[in-house]
């Protein structure tokens, strides 16, 4: 999807890096910086230093897919300026997360390897905090969505049918993160499922 799209530029033609720095400040949003970063989708916003980088095939692009890309992202600073609280639930735990997903595989399986239940329970409690992540994600990442959307279309950036492909696109990506939540619960039941038999 983003593929297509990119290949279809707005009758704006304006880059994106542009754009989403006006979407800011129409919005009374100045304290991000915008930067370039390497590599293909790895666009993202940081509510800690407030920093909203795009990734090169985004920042001087004007297609569809950029826009709809970088306005994603502006809708995530949007959050972070507004107080939606998701997105500072999400903030707050990252750390915990990272921690706990390091220890959660070695911890469940050296409690298998050792035959002691409690270590297994443990691990699979650390891993529940990357599951959790992920479902607190989902909001996240819709309403930034929605955010994009609403930005573009009520500033007059793109036209009735680039909403189509706007939408298309952040609907796909929406769903990688779905995926991602989906997988990280089946993981969990997995892991329940084996210290379960093990202890049968």
């Amino acid at each position: 999807t983003y593929q297509e799209y990119s290949r279809v530029a707005t009758r704006l033609g304006q880059p994106a890096s542009m754009v989403v720095g006006d979407l800011l400040r129409r919005n009374g949003n100045n304290a991000v910086r915008i930067g370039r970063v390497s590599g293909s989708l790895t666009d993202h916003y940081n509510p800690s230093n407030e920093t909203l980088n795009l990734s090169e095939g985004v920042y001087g692009s004007a297609s569809v897919a950029a826009l709809g890309i970088a306005a994603h992202e502006a809708g995530q600073a949007m959050q972070k300026q507004e107080g939606y609280t998701p997105l500072r639930l999400r903030t707050a735990i990252v750390p915990v997360v990272n921690i706990c997903s390091s220890l959660s595989t070695p911890l469940f399986f050296l409690g298998l390897i050792m035959s002691w239940p409690p270590l297994t329970t443990i691990g699979i409690i650390l891993f529940a905090a990357s599951t959790v992540f992920a479902l607190v994600t989902l909001p996240v990442e819709f309403n930034a969505s929605n955010r994009a959307v609403n930005m573009l279309t009520d500033g007059g950036y793109i036209t009735h049918e680039e909403e189509h492909g706007v939408r298309k696109v952040l609907n796909a990506a929406a769903l990688t993160y779905v995926a991602a939540a989906v997988t990280s619960l089946l993981s969990l039941l997995r892991l329940v499922l084996i210290a379960n038999r093990r202890r049968d």
